[in-house]
């Protein structure tokens, strides 16, 4: 939860940064939490009634990287990772000492982190220690000591001796950390060093405003959408970026000549009446993310389903019957749907753990070709990704980063009618349920008529289905059940009413409710002593004890058998006494009033 940094290791996310939690606050531990290695803080208004939660491991930075026990085993690929350091050379590493969260930080400590996960659902802001400064080409990590090399994505040698020496070059002061991300590979010494120094006069902004404030305070929020999406998606090979409304149009104009001043002439202004978005089909594009339903080119579709656990997708032939054979459409549909997957988990932003379940294929070499395609396509994504292999049941398990917030989480809100559940009760089911809260509240009070107001489709269920239950409850309890149609009900399916108080017929006999079911106590364990009733008919008597010893200790354990007996009966509750606590039982009658 660290954001993608390894920061005892060798490889570090160049994407890892401020732009994805992007926050950086000022504030102390309200508590430390020993059990989960982690601390709660306490945030600045609007949201200091939430907490964020700082992972222990943060803290410590003494993060591990768990190597495979089985060195041939490549089941799980890490694919399309976020561009990454180059691996350090091995050398020996001092053991250090590995501190409790207790013994590192103290309630009221001020501490300065930075937000690399929202809050989601239940579940707070996890916040780091390690800061990180995105811009164009470069991360700056201004805590971060041994922080500093080459995108592991960059792979041309020679670029990576010439991005090396210019790293060399940029004199980064002892305790901070540089990245070269992928975007700078094929940029000049000078672009890279202008982006250098503006992240560094950013972190000095930082730094003073942080030394200014008084926790908890906002320090540093991450810039407005289009300065990050000028800064991260830009690349040499677009033309034009057009841009509606004049503000937004200055704020990109601005941003690209302080970033990249010779490509300034590539951000232009929008000036047709027709909106942007619908020029260009995007609104349309925007609502089809929304549907979970994608539709493929072959006639086939992918089902996307997310829940609390995971997101499960599901493919289907459809309409596909171009191929000759079933293993043939099942290879055709899959390696489609393979790309149409890696789209839609960047435009959705879905995130956890992902299950793919694939079209059933005999061959193993078919399941090998749509894992390979699955791979190719995501090796754009940002963030980082953990591919398995289809096993036997045509199911691939994925993980993938969670930078933000899925495009359903963010513009959706529960269905009030179902609680989110994607189900509702069917009429015949609330009708039953209405019948049964009638007949309980009439066995509390039965003294007035009643009005049962429910939705109109349980309304005329009840009076056409259930009108012999209704009559036979009017005559049992004397008086009249109306039912009212009414939708404003809503999700809590009826409610019942008194009306005036019922003139009951003579010779009419009140029902008397039964008791309600109390769950029985376990009976204590009672252990009753009898001898004392015993020891006097035993004085009594010494003389025949003492001339028939055999008998009396036979008779005596017999005797103590009985009370062995007696005492197990007491203390689980023998027959004895359930035979009395029943007497009891039906001696006291309760009358409902």
């Amino acid at each position: 939860q660290d954001g993608g940094k390894d920061h005892g290791g060798a490889e570090h996310g160049d994407n890892a940064t401020a732009d994805d939690g992007g926050e950086t606050s000022e504030g102390g531990p309200t508590s430390i939490a020993a059990s989960v290695e982690a601390d709660v803080i306490s945030e600045p208004a609007p949201q200091a009634e939430q907490n964020g939660e700082a992972p222990s491991s943060d803290d410590r930075g003494m993060l591990e990287e768990v190597q495979s026990s089985h060195p041939d085993d490549h089941e799980i690929e890490s694919v399309g990772a976020e561009d990454a350091l180059e691996e350090v050379r091995n050398r020996r590493k001092p053991v250090r000492r590995q501190y409790k969260i207790q013994e590192v930080i103290k309630r009221r400590q001020i501490l300065l982190v930075q937000v690399v996960k929202e809050e989601r659902g239940n579940k707070g802001a996890a916040l780091t220690t390690y800061l990180s400064l995105a811009g164009r080409y470069s991360v700056l990590m201004p805590n971060t000591a041994r922080g500093g090399g080459i995108s592991r994505k960059i792979t041309n040698a020679q670029d990576r001796k010439r991005l090396k020496e210019v790293v060399a070059d940029l004199e980064v002061p002892q305790g901070m950390g540089v990245i070269l991300r992928t975007a700078g590979e094929s940029r000049t010494k000078a672009e890279i060093k202008r982006d250098y120094e503006y992240l560094m006069r950013l972190w000095e902004n930082v730094r003073n405003l942080t030394l200014q404030s008084t926790a908890p305070a906002l320090v540093y929020e991450e810039g407005s959408l289009i300065k990050r999406s000028v800064r991260d998606l830009y690349n040499k090979d677009i033309d034009e970026i057009l841009v509606s409304g004049e503000d937004g149009y200055r704020e990109a104009k601005d941003f690209m000549r302080m970033l990249m001043p010779s490509h300034a002439k590539v951000v232009q202004p929008y000036r047709d009446t027709t909106p942007i978005f619908v020029r260009n089909g995007i609104e349309a594009q925007l609502d089809r993310m929304l549907q979970p339903q994608v539709t493929l080119k072959s006639g086939g579709y992918i089902i996307i389903n997310q829940t609390e656990a995971l997101v499960s997708i599901d493919v289907n032939s459809g309409r596909s019957t171009k191929e000759h054979s079933i293993e043939d459409t099942a290879l055709h549909t899959n390696l489609e749907a393979a790309e149409e997957v890696a789209r839609q988990l960047r435009l959705r932003d879905l995130a956890g753990l992902i299950v793919i379940d694939f079209i059933d294929m005999e061959e193993n070499r078919n399941n090998r070709s749509v894992e390979k395609r699955l791979k190719d396509h995501l090796k754009n994504d940002r963030a980082r990704i953990q591919v398995g292999r289809i096993s036997h049941f045509g199911l691939m398990e994925m993980s993938r980063q969670r930078i933000r917030a899925s495009v359903l989480e963010s513009t959706m809100k529960p269905c009030p009618h179902c609680g989110g559940t994607g189900h509702v009760r069917s009429d015949s089911s609330v009708a039953l349920m209405v019948v049964r809260a009638i007949e309980e509240f009439l066995l509390k009070d039965s003294r007035s008529h009643i009005t049962v107001r429910t939705p109109a489709a349980t309304a005329l269920y009840v009076l056409n289905h259930k009108r012999g239950t209704l009559v036979e409850l009017e005559s049992r309890f004397g008086l009249t059940i109306t039912i009212e149609a009414d939708d404003t009900v809503g999700a809590q399916h009826y409610a019942i009413f008194r009306g005036a108080i019922a003139e009951k017929p003579e010779g009419f006999v009140e029902v008397r409710s039964l008791p309600a079911y109390v769950e029985p106590e376990e009976p204590e364990d009672e252990i009753v002593i009898e001898d004392e009733e015993e020891a006097p008919a035993q004085a009594e008597q010494p003389r025949q004890s003492q001339q028939q010893p055999q008998q009396q200790r036979s008779g005596e354990d017999g005797e103590g058998r009985d009370r062995k007996r007696r005492k197990r009966r007491r203390r689980r509750g023998g027959k004895d006494r359930d035979r009395e606590h029943g007497e009891r039982e039906h001696g006291a009658g309760v009358v409902s009033t």
